[in-house]
């Protein structure tokens, strides 16, 4: 797969400037457009029956006369045309010129910002290239480079006494989520948001390493996100929605390859070399489905289901089973090798499911939607509908559009919660297991569902994080006004294995901010930015220096965090 990737994009490489007008795609998580499109659809100006449980979203998909006032610098296919007689099978089209910004006082904060890091101090990540179109046949070529100053800071303490070392790390060996990436800037160039494919009506099949997103999360998905870079992946998916006789449906099958960080975890050397159990230095075979299903005769409802299955190379066989075991059963029981029962475990598997469903209000100019996820096979049927909460985690969120006495103007109110901390469950029904215990994309033997140290769907942290967002926002057009709050409770499994049984004073680590939200268009720029405040308590569980044990005071830790994304259009104003 990697040399696949080599000759595709050596062939294709700069053979254009790098300047812009509108991709064949919109990009998972693309500032402004793809939170824009998703509130048309709730206006009514906008397809219905297109879930947003699989993205990246077709441009051709959205393109509409009802919305193209908004869209007026894109015209879809047809910005500069190979043969202008036949528009619609061959076309050429400049990406937009993307650059992104992000600036983080004291300690790392932001997720969901694809092939960019946890990082202090700036970091920069630029994105341009092109699409093309012959036929049936489209190549999207749009590689991305970064660059972070990467400073150090103060992050997990090693003064706590072992018992605390050894929980901390007992989450670190069972994952792949470093502090810091190395010990001096950082700079990578990727493929970014490249592919190749070939379409045939409502699919299309091809190699990639775009982001991909599954599920309705606005800010957070259970098993797919922007959080990471993009990985190379072959697909086969739906580009809109497939009608049949009993409603429509959306869908996508990858077979894809996840690399480790290669880094240690901690900051402090001698701790590594005492706790840490090194990384492998094999990759990860992906093999992962996403299926959404609107029926017909519930308009506005989406019903869906994700699975993934992430295995070492040299533990794979050239088998169906191992090649694509999406199709293998849900529980244990029923997997049999030989007519013969065997330990799942055995093969070294990690899994990840997921149901989720999303509703929209049409009338209302509103949704609702959730995903609920399970990291673990089932015994059965029976122990599933006994023991749901086990190994679980799942999110809620809502979008609601006030129209205002101008119907150019819009109030905007949305909010997520995302929950990943494993239930008591746990330790009830489970005890016997604490040292393999893990939490959401964490796994005893396929360490950590991530691609170069980033967690592949929910960015907030390993260990069991929390967070509640909700945000208010004044809408014109493209352009945006607003306030966001969000409470971010980090790593609570660690803290509930490490401190609240024997260090109570130890709180736990919860950050709340205030964010401010500027979306603006000039003409052919547009700015997509934030200003967070973050008051972070007990920051990294630690006591304040005049706590005492009679009086514990946790040490708080304020910091800001920055971000602007700019892109420049180049192409006729209509």
């Amino acid at each position: 797969m990697n040399n696949l990737y080599k000759i595709i994009f050596t062939i294709i490489g700069f053979i254009i400037p790098l300047t812009s007008v509108w991709s064949q795609t919109i990009s998972a998580g693309m500032p402004v457009f793809e939170e824009a499109v998703r509130r048309k659809q709730l206006l009514g100006q906008l397809d219905s029956t297109l879930s947003f449980n699989l993205r990246p979203i077709q441009a051709n998909t959205i393109y509409s006369a009802q919305i193209y006032n908004d869209f007026s610098f894109f015209e879809v296919n047809n910005s500069k045309s190979i043969n202008r007689g036949v528009k619609k099978s061959k076309s050429f089209t400049l990406l937009p010129l993307q650059n992104s910004s992000t600036f983080n006082t004291g300690r790392p904060y932001g997720f969901g910002n694809g092939a960019m890091i946890p990082n202090v101090g700036f970091q920069n990540k630029i994105s341009a290239g092109f699409a093309a179109k012959f036929h049936f046949l489209n190549i999207q070529f749009a590689p991305e480079y970064v660059w972070a100053q990467n400073k150090s800071y103060s992050g997990f303490s090693d003064t706590f006494q072992e018992s605390v070392i050894k929980a901390k790390f007992h989450y670190w060996n069972h994952g792949d989520n470093p502090e810091r990436f190395g010990d001096g800037p950082y700079s990578k160039l990727l493929p970014g948001q490249s592919k190749i494919s070939l379409n045939y009506g409502a699919f299309e099949i091809g190699a990639s390493t775009e982001n991909i997103w599954w599920g309705p999360g606005q800010f957070n998905a259970l098993i797919i996100s922007n959080n990471a870079a993009g990985f190379p992946h072959l697909t086969f998916n739906t580009t809109k929605p497939a009608n049949t006789i009993i409603g429509s449906f959306e869908g996508q099958i990858i077979m894809g390859r996840l690399e480790s960080s290669n880094l240690e975890p901690s900051q402090f050397d001698f701790l590594n070399n005492n706790y840490f159990r090194n990384l492998s230095t094999d990759w990860r075979y992906l093999n992962g489905m996403t299926i959404s299903y609107q029926p017909k005769w519930v308009p506005g409802l989406f019903l869906g289901i994700n699975r993934t299955f992430q295995q070492y190379r040299e533990n794979r066989t050239n088998s169906f089973g191992d090649l694509f075991p999406i199709f293998e059963a849900f529980t244990k029981k029923d997997l049999f090798t030989n007519g013969n029962s065997v330990q799942y475990d055995s093969k070294a598997q990690d899994q990840q499911v997921s149901l989720f469903g999303r509703y929209i209000f049409q009338k209302a100019n509103a949704e609702i939607y959730f995903e609920y996820g399970r990291r673990d096979h089932a015994y059965t049927i029976r122990e599933f509908v006994l023991n749901p909460e086990h190994a679980r985690a799942f999110l809620l969120g809502f979008n609601k559009i006030f129209q205002l006495s101008t119907q150019e103007k819009y109030i905007q109110v949305r909010g997520e919660m995302t929950h990943q901390q494993e239930s008591v469950n746990k330790n009830l029904r489970y005890f016997y297991l604490a040292d393999n215990n893990t939490s959401w994309h964490a796994h005893y033997q396929v360490r950590g569902f991530t691609n170069y140290g980033e967690s592949m769907g929910v960015g907030i942290g390993n260990a069991g994080s929390n967070i509640q967002t909700i945000e208010i926002s004044l809408i014109e057009k493209l352009n945006k006004f607003g306030i966001v709050f969000e409470r971010l409770a980090n790593h609570q499994d660690f803290y509930n294995r490490a401190f609240e049984r024997d260090l109570p004073e130890n709180q736990p680590w919860v950050d709340l901010s205030l964010g401010l939200l500027f979306d603006y268009q000039w003409d052919r720029f547009m700015l997509s930015s934030k200003l967070q405040f973050i008051d972070g308590m007990n920051y990294q569980w630690q006591l304040a220096p005049e706590s005492t044990e009679e009086y514990p005071v946790g040490k708080d830790k304020f910091s800001v965090f920055a971000q602007a994304n700019l892109i420049y259009l180049i192409g006729k104003k209509k």
